[in-house]
């Protein structure tokens, strides 16, 4: 193995000397990787995500994890990562678009046995007829599957999201899994200037006995697993016991927030919030809302952003208390659902300012005028 310094994950984050690299969005996972005392990545190609696997597949080469194997298919790989998880390792993958659907049931079991499994989603379409191009419609499907949901603007995002999602992942009042979602293409093939910290430096390795639940190993015996009489029982105390755990599941999500305030600095950022017009948006579409926002006040029109970073949990009050005053609220979206829109719709007081535009979809692009046209239209 590598010889690697282990600091502590403050340090890691906020305190070590970074070096700016331009690299793409895949290389960012590599990165990342590197420096997260990872014990063990599964992996399985699927477009766009498959680059990033493969760069994973190339450090453990060099020595910086302990175990790497290529799955039969994505439920195949989700079910491996499961099996290292339960037996107390740190553990790695990564999937997008008919992978994240082809391994669809294993998300929720993630969640339901507690653990601390860190997965890139590197989005793409998934309709038909076949598109390998950028959607963010996935997510959708993926918002109540009971994982820790964040969305990377830019290669920084997406290799800062990585490494603090093991130890927001880790922590012994959350222990639930963290989705690092980010656009497929946009970001995981351009290439941007990202700040990296020393490769000789890394995390913390993973104290599996600090987990809520037993590990699995010659001492304990796997209790993580359901026994089907158990699951089968028509009676009170199995049906209590199945919504008891689905409701310490959400609770481990609410308890996820301190530490991503603490780590990411919010749920949201904003940015002249006090604007009447507001957009709030999530992954590249900010990109894309910050150059429209610039044109607009070459125009003399004043609008505000709101970034979500964290889909789940999601910044309902936040959102909630930014938008009261604003007097239209616009949602840019790459996905055909508007899964976003319906989210904010559900924590406005007034969802009659919410407006559910522009959005893409299938592959196509954002143009900052699509987002303009929507500002002019509710500024007159």
């Amino acid at each position: 193995m590598k010889s690697q310094r282990i600091v502590e994950p403050e340090y890691l984050f906020f305190n070590a000397d970074r070096e700016k690299k331009f690299i793409t969005g895949s290389e960012a996972v590599k990165e990342a990787i590197k420096r997260a005392n990872v014990d063990m990545a599964v992996s399985y190609p699927i477009t766009p995500q498959s680059e990033s696997m493969h760069l994973v597949g190339d450090i453990y080469a060099e020595g910086y994890l302990k175990d790497y194997f290529r799955g039969e298919n994505e439920f195949a790989v989700m079910s491996s990562v499961a099996g290292a998880a339960m037996g107390g390792v740190r553990v790695f993958t990564a999937t997008g678009g008919p992978g994240t659907l082809r391994a669809f049931e294993i998300f929720p079991t993630w969640a339901g046995a507690r653990l601390p499994v860190v997965c890139a989603f590197l989005t793409r379409g998934v309709n038909s007829p076949l598109t390998i191009q950028p959607d963010t419609i996935e997510m959708s499907f993926l918002l109540d599957t009971g994982i820790i949901m964040l969305h990377a603007e830019t290669a920084q995002d997406l290799y800062d999201m990585i490494l603090k999602a093991f130890i927001i992942a880790e922590k012994t009042d959350v222990h639930i899994p963290v989705g690092v979602f980010a656009d497929g293409f946009f970001v995981t093939h351009t290439r941007d200037s990202v700040e990296i910290a020393p490769e000789d430096i890394q995390l913390p390795p993973y104290d599996a006995y600090s987990a809520p639940v037993p590990v699995m190993d010659m001492e304990n015996v796997p209790v993580r697993q359901m026994r089907d009489p158990f699951v089968m029982k028509s009676n009170f105390i199995s049906y209590a016991a199945h919504a008891s755990w689905q409701q310490e599941t959400m609770a481990a999500m609410e308890r996820s927030r301190r530490y991503i305030h603490s780590y990411l600095g919010g749920l949201i950022e904003a940015e002249n919030e006090e604007a009447d017009i507001l957009i709030v948006t999530s992954g590249t579409a900010v990109s894309q809302s910050r150059e429209a926002i610039a044109a607009a006040r070459e125009e003399g029109l004043d609008v505000g952003l709101i970034k979500i970073k964290s889909i789940r949990p999601f910044p309902a009050e936040e959102i909630k208390q930014l938008t009261q005053n604003a007097k239209a609220i616009i949602i840019p979206e790459f996905n055909r659902v508007g899964w976003l829109s319906r989210e904010i719709k559900s924590v406005v007081a007034d969802s009659a300012k919410v407006y559910g535009a522009p959005r893409v979809f299938g592959g196509m692009t954002m143009p900052i005028e699509l987002i303009l046209e929507e500002i002019r239209r509710y500024s007159a």
